[in-house]
């Protein structure tokens, strides 16, 4: 089947599904919400048995990216993506998420050719452009400083 691409653009276009930007807006703000007070409370709660604030900080963040992966490992995290959108890509449970998927997904392939290849597929890039990132700021800010 020969189609141009305009053809091509008007197909899709009628075929995607239709969003309501509101709704999607207003549930990605509130599951997104809903994971910082979860992180603001597991804070104060780490702090109110004792920890230092480094120490709670690291026991939350901890805590966050355990709920995360063993939500993925469930099949729970992708029930919330569905309904939250980018709500659910809060950076630190978004993160977890990105990297225990394709662990859990590509496992059945061995532990080399399957997990150890694929467990980065998608987190890879976040890491690669997040460390040159921050080794030209880092750069930036000793010329400046």
């Amino acid at each position: 089947m020969d189609m141009s691409n305009a053809e091509y653009a008007a197909l899709v276009k009628r075929l995607a599904p239709k969003s309501n930007l509101l709704a999607d807006t207003l549930r990605a703000f509130l599951v997104g919400g809903l994971i910082c007070v979860l992180g603001q409370l597991l804070l104060m709660l780490y702090a109110s048995w004792g920890a230092g604030e480094d120490a709670a900080a690291s026991w939350c963040s901890i805590t966050l990216i355990f709920l995360s992966a063993l939500l993925t490992g469930l099949g729970v995290y992708d029930d919330i993506a569905k309904f939250a959108g980018a709500g659910s890509l809060v950076p630190i449970t978004g993160f977890a998420n990105a990297v225990a998927a394709p662990a859990i997904e590509y496992k059945t392939e061995g532990w080399v050719t399957g997990l150890a290849v694929k467990i980065f597929t998608i987190a890879g890039p976040v890491i690669v452009y997040g460390l040159a990132a921050s080794v030209i700021y880092g750069g930036i800010l000793c010329l400046i400083g």
